[in-house]
C-alpha cells in the first residue's frame, strides 16, 4: 500500500484547501471559522485494501459510512433499530424476521427493499471472506419490507451479522462495487485516490438526522505524517500511537477511547508430539504444563506493562472480552504475586538449578515468545515480558516472524497475539474444540467439554441474555472455564487504548468500547458529530 510523504501531504492538503469552497479544513481555527466549517479533514487509519464492500467485510469495525445495516449496537451495547423497525426470533430460535423501513432510498436514488437484503445476505454468504453465514440456510422476502432469515440451528450471534452487514442494492452492484460503492447510509461516495485519500459527501437520500458535515476528506498517510499533518493544523481528527499522544497540538484535544484491542500470550496446551495436516508440529511440553501457564498469569505485572510500553496509554487485560456484555468479571484477578507464582512451581516439581532456571524429570523451563516482525508494540511488549517471567525461573527468549513463518511456529510455541471483537462468536473460535488448528483459531489446540457445553448453550440459546449468561460460565462457572480463574491458555495481558488528537471544538459523541484496530471504529457515530456549542 502506497503511502504519502510529508512533503506530499502538505501539497495534498493545499490541495484539498483550494478545492473546498474557501473554508479552512483543520484544528487550531477560531472558534468563529470552526462553527461555520461543514467540512472535516481525517487520518484515522490505513486504507482498505479490499476497498468498500460489506459482502466482504467491509464497516465490520466501525461503520459502513455508505451503507446502512439492520440493526445497530449503542455505546452500551444494547439493540437498536437502524433499516429495521422491529425484530423478532423464534421460538426455537431458527427464524429471524425483520420488518424494514418504507421511506430507504440509496444514494442513487433508488428504494430499497427487502430484495436488497436478500441479495446482501446471499452475496456475503457466498463470498468466500472473513463473513462467516455457513449457518445461513435461506434467507427470502415475506413481502416488500419484510425479510426472513432460516438458519440451519440457532445462532444467538447472528444478531451480530445484523448489526454489520451494510445492505447494498441488488440493482447496482458489480465486479467494480468494492471501488464505487452506493449505499443508504450517512454519505455517499465521491472519489478514491488509492494510496491517498477517499473523499465522502452526507447522502442528500439519508433517512435519518443530516449530519452537519457536507464532506469528508479521509487520508492515508504513515503514523508520522499524519502527526505533522496535525501540528500544522490541517487535520480535524488523527488517530496516534502512545509515543505521540503526550505531546501538545494546538488547537486539539487527546480523546483516549477504551478498547478491547488486547494482547496476550497464547500458549501450546498439548504435549508436544503431534503435527497439523500440513506437517508442523504442535504442542510445547514446558507450556503444556498448568503450573507454568498459570505462574506466568499471575506473576507478571500488567500495569507495569501499561505504562512501560504504552506510556499509561491502556489497561490491564484479563480476558479477550474485558468489559463487554459477555464478560465475566470475576475473571479479573490480582497479578505481580511473583512469591506465589514461585511457590505454584516449586509445588508442581520445577526446581531452581545452580544458574536459576527451572528444571523438572530434566525438562528446562524454557520456550521463546514469538511475535510479528516489525510491530514494535508486540515487539516492545514480548521483551518486557520476558524479563518478568525469568524472575520466576523461566528462561525465556524473543524473536520476531513474518506472519507466514509464525502460522508454522504457534501451535508449537507462544505467541504475542491480539483479538477483541465485538462478537461473543470470537470466544468460540479461540476455545472451542471444534475450531482447533482452524487458521488463527485455537492456535494452542485448547479443549474443555465443560467449556464446550457452556459455549454450545450460549449460542443455541433464544435470547442475548441467557446467552451472555452461559458465555461467562464458559470462563469461569466457580470450578473450571477458559480464563485465568480457570484453564488459563492465554495469558491476556493489555487492552490499548485507541487514541485520537480531535478539533477541540469538534464534539463526537461518547464512544463505545472500540475492538481491535483494523478499519475505522471512531467512525461509527461520525453522522452525529458537530462543533460544540
Amino acid at each position: 500500500m502506497k503511502r504519502l510523504s510529508i512533503s506530499v501531504l502538505l501539497l495534498l492538503i493545499l490541495f484539498i484547501g483550494a478545492c473546498s469552497s474557501g473554508n479552512s479544513t483543520g484544528g487550531g481555527e477560531t472558534a468563529e471559522k470552526t462553527e461555520e466549517k461543514d467540512e472535516l479533514v481525517l487520518a484515522i487509519g490505513g486504507e482498505p485494501d479490499e476497498g468498500f464492500d460489506p459482502t466482504t467485510g467491509w464497516g465490520s469495525y466501525g461503520s459502513p459510512i455508505f451503507q446502512s445495516t439492520l440493526l445497530i449496537y449503542d455505546q452500551d451495547f444494547d439493540i437498536e433499530y437502524d433499516l429495521a423497525t422491529d425484530y423478532q426470533v423464534s421460538e426455537d430460535g431458527l427464524e429471524y424476521i425483520i420488518q424494514l423501513r418504507e421511506d430507504v432510498l440509496f444514494s442513487d436514488g433508488e428504494p430499497l427493499t427487502g430484495e436488497d437484503v436478500v441479495f446482501t445476505f446471499e452475496t456475503a454468504k457466498t463470498s468466500g471472506s472473513v463473513i462467516d453465514l455457513s449457518n445461513l440456510e435461506w434467507v427470502e422476502a415475506t413481502g416488500e419490507y419484510e425479510v426472513t432469515f432460516t438458519l440451519n440451528q440457532p445462532e444467538s450471534t447472528f444478531v451480530s451479522h445484523l448489526t454489520s452487514i451494510g445492505i447494498v442494492p441488488e440493482h447496482a452492484y458489480n465486479e467494480t462495487y468494492n471501488e464505487n460503492p452506493i449505499g443508504s447510509g450517512p454519505y455517499q461516495f465521491v472519489q478514491w485516490d488509492k494510496g491517498q485519500q477517499l473523499i465522502v459527501e452526507a447522502n442528500p437520500h439519508y433517512y435519518g438526522e443530516q449530519s452537519d458535515f457536507s464532506r469528508l476528506t479521509f487520508l492515508f498517510l504513515e503514523e508520522d505524517a499524519a502527526f505533522a499533518a496535525a501540528q500544522a493544523g490541517e487535520v480535524d481528527v488523527v488517530a496516534v500511537t502512545p509515543s505521540f499522544a503526550k505531546q501538545e497540538v494546538p488547537g486539539m484535544k487527546l480523546v483516549e477511547v477504551e478498547s478491547v484491542d488486547n494482547r496476550g500470550i497464547v500458549f501450546p496446551y498439548v504435549e508436544a508430539g503431534g503435527e497439523t495436516d500440513d506437517g508442523y508440529p504442535i504442542g510445547n511440553d514446558v507450556t503444556a504444563d498448568e503450573a507454568i501457564r498459570k505462574a506466568i498469569d499471575i506473576g507478571v505485572d500488567r500495569e507495569a506493562l501499561v505504562d512501560g510500553i504504552l506510556d499509561g496509554f491502556g489497561t490491564p487485560a484479563y480476558s479477550v472480552a474485558d468489559q463487554l456484555p459477555w464478560w465475566n468479571p470475576e475473571t479479573e484477578m490480582e497479578d505481580n504475586r511473583v512469591g506465589e507464582a514461585k511457590e505454584l512451581l516449586e509445588d508442581a516439581g520445577w526446581q531452581e538449578t545452580e544458574d536459576g532456571t527451572r528444571e523438572k524429570d530434566g525438562l528446562t523451563a524454557s520456550f521463546t515468545i514469538f511475535y510479528p516482525a516489525g510491530d514494535e508494540v508486540r515487539q516492545s511488549l514480548s521483551i518486557a515480558v520476558a524479563d518478568q517471567i525469568k524472575a520466576l525461573g523461566i528462561e525465556v527468549d524473543t524473536e520476531g516472524k513474518s506472519w507466514n513463518e509464525l502460522e508454522r511456529l504457534m501451535h508449537a510455541n507462544p505467541v504475542m497475539m491480539g483479538w477483541g471483537s465485538h462478537d461473543p462468536l470470537e470466544m468460540y473460535n479461540i476455545y472451542s474444540s471444534n475450531t482447533m488448528g482452524e487458521g488463527y483459531y485455537n492456535v494452542n489446540y485448547y479443549s474443555n467439554p465443560t467449556v464446550d457445553e457452556y459455549m454450545e448453550e450460549a449460542i443455541n440459546a433464544t435470547s442475548l441474555e441467557e446467552a451472555n449468561e452461559y458465555w461467562k460460565r464458559a470462563q469461569w462457572d466457580g470450578e473450571t472455564g477458559f480464563s485465568s480463574k480457570g484453564d488459563t491458555p492465554w495469558a491476556w495481558l493489555i487492552n490499548l487504548e485507541h487514541l485520537y488528537f480531535v478539533d477541540e471544538s469538534l464534539d463526537i459523541g461518547e464512544q463505545k468500547v472500540q475492538p481491535h484496530g483494523h478499519g475505522w471504529p471512531i467512525t461509527e457515530f461520525i453522522a452525529d458529530w458537530h462543533w460544540e456549542d
